[in-house]
């Protein structure tokens, strides 16, 4: 049956010290401490550095079963080839196979200033592997549009529902969907219980339709990204027992 995943967009925050990892931790063991609790997480610095091939698989090594891994692509990618260079993509995804059967989705994040360009993000999404989940964050609202939304479609990409982008609808484009929560401020701000309320009821609307989800905190001021997955996890708890990984 379908499954949600929920978890934060990166793990390791010195200010989540003694707020979700215990004193005396060393960092070194902070994913293990971290995938006792949740069964997935969003692997955001590969957006500015893409890390080598080795330390995914020693990410690989260090999860337990079951465990994934959505990874940001490079911004190389996104930013500076915008969608254009296939040798840069294909590079990335050598490395981010390092995770082997924990790779999940791979998520693309547009920069602000790009605008809608069907013909380029056609172009683009047919690069994608069968067997690869992607996932697009756009941050222009000019993409906002059946057109595009029609494209994801054809192409079996998720839209990144996130509420950075004003207008972004909260609709599921592939077989999974797959949402970024930024905090009622940028990267800051605790989402109350009555928001995260609506966004489990949304999240278990697509399982019903029988889409896999993934739900991600990017609210790491303050550790609220952790406090708020727990909630959402909580909520979805008591709606979809079944469907239900943290």
């Amino acid at each position: 049956m379908p499954q949600v995943r929920v978890g934060t967009s990166g793990y390791s925050y010195n200010h989540w010290k003694e707020i979700f990892y215990p004193a005396g931790t060393p960092q070194s063991r902070w994913l293990e401490f971290f995938a006792q609790e949740f069964h997935t997480v969003e692997i955001n610095n590969s957006f500015y550095r893409l890390p080598e091939r080795g330390t995914f698989e020693n990410w690989r090594s260090r999860t337990p079963p079951g465990f994934v891994f959505s990874v940001k692509a490079s911004r190389y990618i996104t930013h500076v080839k915008r969608l254009k260079d296939r040798e840069s993509l294909e590079r990335f995804l050598h490395h981010a196979r390092g995770l082997g059967e924990k790779l999940g989705p791979i998520l693309f994040q547009l920069p602000p200033n790009m605008k809608a360009d069907a013909g380029r993000l056609d172009e683009f999404l047919s690069w994608r592997e069968k067997a690869d989940t992607w996932a697009i964050e756009f941050r222009s609202d000019s993409w906002f549009s059946d057109e595009i939304y029609s494209l994801l479609q054809q192409h079996d990409t998720a839209l990144c529902v996130q509420d950075m982008t004003p207008g972004c609808p909260a609709i599921a484009t592939a077989s999974i969907a797959y949402v970024r929560l930024h905090g009622t401020h940028v990267h800051d701000g605790n989402y109350d219980r009555t928001t995260l309320r609506r966004w489990a009821d949304t999240l278990a609307g697509w399982l019903d339709g029988g889409k896999d989800v993934y739900a991600y905190f990017n609210n790491d001021v303050h550790g609220y990204a952790v406090f708020n997955a727990r909630t959402l996890a909580s909520l979805l708890k008591k709606r979809v027992p079944a469907a239900l990984t943290v």
